[in-house]
């Protein structure tokens, strides 16, 4: 269970090992986009909006289960369990068992 800005580690693929924030979450393809990383050559033709050519570098989304949360209290990678307080859900580490944030209410 992540969310936009929280710090995640990737867990596969080119860039393994490296953390950094989410930019935004697909949640209907079940992907973040992470900052900074797995990033692409985009080539760009000109066109009546943008004149000028050329070749990009663009963030393309990962798979959601290929990252794992990282606990802002004890900066370690880790699963995350949820509950429900008063009328709030709250995300918990499992691994030190400290409250991450409030989600919106449900």
């Amino acid at each position: 269970m992540v969310k936009k800005g929280d710090l995640v580690k990737i867990l596969a693929g080119k860039d393994k090992n490296k953390t950094g924030k989410i930019e935004s979450v697909l949640t209907k393809e079940s992907k973040v986009v992470v900052t900074g990383l797995n990033m692409v050559k985009k080539h760009l033709k000109p066109n009546k909006y943008r004149t000028q050519a050329g070749i990009i570098d663009r963030a393309m989304p990962l798979d959601i289960s290929n990252v794992m949360l990282v606990c802002p209290s004890c900066n370690r990678p880790s699963k995350v369990s949820t509950k429900k307080v008063d009328l709030n859900i709250i995300r918990i580490c499992k691994k030190c068992n400290e409250q991450i944030d409030h989600s919106e209410k449900k």
